[in-house]
């Protein structure tokens, strides 16, 4: 029987996952419309890689500032806040065009998911005795809109255009901010040092940095040219489909991924998805694009609880907080170099030398990470 502190840490890392949840479709359909539906919005397809990158770019230099603002004010007026500037993005995002007032939304809602993602990640690890099963967990109900969202996002496209779809998600992101009426108020600790504020990453920040460039950057903006190219004009349907399962394999098996790391150690998982991962985009690189990109998104699915646990783990105590936030960063920097490099690498060279060397590249951040376990 869990604790009452076990049961509230539950309580509110599920709440803060769903406001996150009816926040999230409002970005995702934008990877999969902007780089097939790039002239509906105003862009050309190199600018939509900007606008895919600008969002986890901003984070870099933004995120000290949500972590003070998060740890002062609480998670309750942290993520009001965002989810109600969500919500203003959708919008935006529905009406407007052009390069200069897409970009504008997108560094807006790159602040917004750094205060709404590390709210689920500190209050998802609060407690713990439990906590990569609620981290598990906490992934699969940040999943659930974006999985309903996007293939339905790829019918409603096809039928009335890509813009309409925004202004429904608005609405969702306003049930967020309702959600958010009932997260804990108060602030958190922050661990303090004296020294540089910029840090070199750890081995588990320099995996998730990887990890963001070959899966949440190279992976997710090649899926739709890739589909583009093999699949023609049913090709939003697909990628949209596709997506979806990225989401619904969150959904079901990020909770797997939680208790697997809880039974066999978040490190010797890491290092089996990873390998696993590679061999994967190397199929997605070559003529296998659905059966490689369907194990990608079932292996990140995996994955993402571990590097949360991990940096718990690793950073016990107040430090907790301010490592959660340093590696999301060091996400975000590979996150945004991806879509970046896609747009340079993937019309020029060879996609299974893309693909390859991006798998090769997770594996060996995995062993860096492995190492660093052991030496510990």
């Amino acid at each position: 029987m869990p604790s009452l502190t076990q049961r509230t840490a539950d309580s509110t890392s599920r709440r803060a996952a769903l406001t996150l949840g009816f926040c999230l479709p409002s970005d995702v359909l934008l990877y999969l419309l902007l780089p097939m539906e790039s002239e509906a919005f105003g862009v050309t397809l190199a600018q939509a890689g900007v606008l895919l990158a600008a969002n986890r770019l901003v984070r870099i230099f933004g995120y000290r500032h949500v972590l003070n603002f998060y740890a002062r004010n609480g998670d309750r007026l942290t993520c009001m806040i965002a989810a109600g500037a969500a919500a203003l993005c959708a919008l935006g995002n529905s009406v407007l065009s052009g390069f200069a007032a897409l970009l504008g939304l997108r560094l807006v809602w790159g602040l917004c998911f750094a205060a709404l993602n590390l709210s689920t990640q500190v209050l998802a690890t609060s407690e713990p005795e439990g906590a990569a099963r609620r981290a598990g967990r906490s992934r699969a109900l940040i999943a659930f809109g974006p999985m309903l969202a996007l293939p339905l996002g790829g019918l409603l496209t096809l039928w009335a255009g890509p813009r309409p779809i925004f202004l429904m998600l608005a609405g969702c992101c306003l049930v967020g901010l309702w959600l958010a009426r009932g997260l804990p108020t108060s602030g958190h600790d922050l661990h303090s040092t004296p020294g540089r504020r910029f840090k070199w990453p750890d081995s588990v920040a320099l995996w998730s940095f990887t990890e963001g460039v070959a899966l949440d950057g190279l992976f997710i903006f090649g899926l739709s040219l890739q589909a583009q190219k093999i699949m023609g004009g049913d090709a939003v349907l697909i990628a949209g489909g596709l997506m979806g399962l990225r989401y619904l394999s969150e959904l079901l098996l990020s909770p797997l991924g939680g208790r697997a790391a809880q039974r066999f150690g978040a490190t010797s998982m890491l290092l089996l998805f990873s390998f696993l991962s590679a061999l994967a985009l190397a199929a997605f690189g070559s003529h296998w694009v659905i059966v490689g990109a369907a194990a990608v998104l079932v292996l990140r699915a995996l994955q993402l609880p571990l590097v949360t646990t991990l940096v718990a783990e690793r950073n016990p105590g107040a430090m907790r907080v301010s490592a959660l936030a340093s590696n999301a960063v060091w996400r975000d920097i590979g996150a945004g170099l991806g879509p970046l490099l896609a747009g340079l690498l993937l019309p020029v060279a060879a996609a299974p030398w893309v693909f390859g060397l991006a798998g090769a590249a997770i594996i060996v951040s995995a062993l860096f990470c492995w190492r660093a376990k052991v030496a510990h």
